[in-house]
């Protein structure tokens, strides 16, 4: 029997522990400890306490900083809302050059047209996109994060907006902390009106992809627009607003799963922010006029100015973690803090983590890039975008199907002929009209007539095709489906090379 004291020979009566005669009665070696019952008035434990899962996120303050780097973020920030906002409004031979027409099922893309059909093309672009972000995780981290994200881009403009009516980060601080005022509310408000209406008008700005975006204009100045789309440019005028206004690096902390899966994107040859933790440490304050060698200290000053312009909150110092958007922000304001300081820059800086551990110079850091997982990405993504634009430069105007008459297989006509009928259907992918020429071939004496069809721009057209075997030739087939070939041709001069599509089908004979 065991006891709570351990040890294998005690018996337990009443609480209490005994040895019986047969053991040695040594010392034990463990301290018997005392087990007494707690009175059922007795306080609940001071010790245990209510912990709540569900903290709040302390507000961040990011501080505005200049440099290389952040003007670089500008630069980006500006080509893609120039290309977001200003594609609507260009216009190619008279239409919208891109357009995601649903109601007539149409897609223009300058001057080519797709059709629902065409989405393969579209699960391309995705394996496209998907293949590139992989090659310029692996070789640089999270380029597209901190430079070219929509969340980036969209939380940079509102944070601009911020600072312009609220002041940088100390003032907006004190702001929130103050109590409400006439200034107070002037420059709050005025902050809110100004997301407002960059929500708004990106929200306008994506219904014009898919609504003509003159049209569109002009229902909304008369405040005519349909539910749907003044639907949908509330619904995504309110998502950006939220998202760049109050979520921010909320989305990119817990919302974004691209923070989760880069780890088996990056190895330790990619090039990530990172800090020099051998020359940076021991941290701490000094004075310019002694070295910092001679004070037993780093060339980190522990201003944490890089916590202060993160726009995630986190101390690059700690190595690199996953809520690090590589934006550089902390590169730009570390560097001119070691200007400031007399010291060389680049304690904290783009680098790789063996770069940093083995000392590499920039040319050895490059050399390791070309390594086999990057190879690989890079030899991927360069024979699907070529593969795609072979695609798309070889895919032909028209698309022909072929659908044959399944209320009569077949039925017998004058002269005990045999006659299928089939409905071809056309589709102009090209913005002009166009008429095409229909042949048929495959059977020896199938009567085959030459029939023309025009269809108009980007339209659909179809005819009935009757194709007829005479008795003689049938009798060899009874009871046979012998294949059928159609020939389309496109009657267009203006072209250098024919245009021509052949579809298989069948011709039934019966018994």
């Amino acid at each position: 029997m065991y006891c709570f004291s351990g040890h294998q020979s005690l018996r337990c009566i009443n609480r209490r522990c005994f040895l019986p005669p047969y053991v040695n009665k040594k010392p034990l070696t463990r301290p018997i400890i005392p087990i007494r019952s707690t009175p059922a008035s007795a306080e609940p434990d001071d010790g245990v306490r209510f912990v709540s899962m569900y903290q709040a996120q302390p507000d961040i303050y990011p501080r505005a900083v200049k440099g290389w780097f952040a003007a670089w973020r500008w630069t980006f920030v500006w080509l893609t809302q120039l290309l977001f906002y200003g594609l609507p409004w260009l216009q190619w031979d008279g239409r919208q050059a891109l357009l995601f027409d649903l109601e007539a099922q149409r897609f223009y893309l300058l001057g080519l047209v797709f059709y629902p059909q065409d989405l393969i093309f579209l699960a391309a672009l995705l394996v496209l996109s998907a293949l590139a972000l992989f090659f310029f995780t692996a070789v640089a981290g999270r380029l597209w994060c901190g430079y070219t994200c929509p969340q980036t881009v969209y939380t940079e403009i509102f944070m601009w907006v911020e600072r312009k009516f609220e002041g940088d980060r100390i003032a907006r601080m004190r702001l929130d902390q103050a109590p409400w005022s006439a200034e107070k509310v002037a420059r709050k408000g005025a902050t809110q009106l100004a997301w407002v209406a960059i929500g708004l008008y990106t929200g306008f700005s994506f219904v014009g992809y898919f609504t003509p975006i003159r049209e569109l204009s002009q229902v909304v100045l008369t405040l005519t627009v349909t539910p749907w789309s003044g639907f949908w440019i509330l619904f995504y005028g309110a998502a950006t607003y939220g998202n760049a206004g109050y979520l921010r690096e909320q989305m990119c902390k817990y919302m974004c799963p691209y923070a989760r899966f880069q780890s088996a994107l990056i190895d330790k040859d990619s090039l990530i922010i990172t800090y020099d933790s051998a020359r940076g440490d021991p941290r701490g304050s000094r004075s310019r006029k002694v070295s910092a060698a001679t004070q037993g200290l780093g060339d980190c000053i522990d201003c944490t100015l890089c916590v202060q312009v993160c726009p995630t909150g986190i101390d690059i110092r700690d190595g690199l973690q996953n809520e690090c958007i590589g934006c550089a922000a902390c590169i730009d304001v570390c560097d001119d803090v070691m200007d400031k300081m007399n010291y060389p820059k680049g304690l904290i800086r783009y680098s790789t983590e063996n770069g940093v551990v083995n000392g590499w110079s920039k040319l050895q850091m490059f050399k390791r890039a070309l390594r086999p997982r990057v190879l690989i990405y890079g030899g991927l993504l360069s024979a699907a975008s070529v593969a795609f634009a072979a695609s798309v430069a070889l895919r032909s105007p028209f698309q022909v199907d072929v659908v044959k008459d399944r209320g009569a297989l077949a039925r017998v006509v004058e002269d005990g002929a045999i006659e299928n009928v089939y409905r071809l259907q056309i589709m102009n992918r090209t913005e002009l009209s166009q008429t095409y020429r229909i042949k048929a071939r495959g059977i020896a004496g199938l009567e085959a007539p030459s029939t023309e069809l025009s269809v108009p721009p980007a339209g659909i057209g179809s005819v009935v095709v009757n194709l007829r075997l005479p008795f003689s030739s049938a009798q060899g087939l009874l009871g046979q489906s012998s294949p059928v070939q159609f020939e389309v041709s496109l009657l267009d001069t203006t072209r250098t090379a024919p245009a021509v599509q052949r579809e298989k089908s069948t011709f039934f004979v019966p018994r």
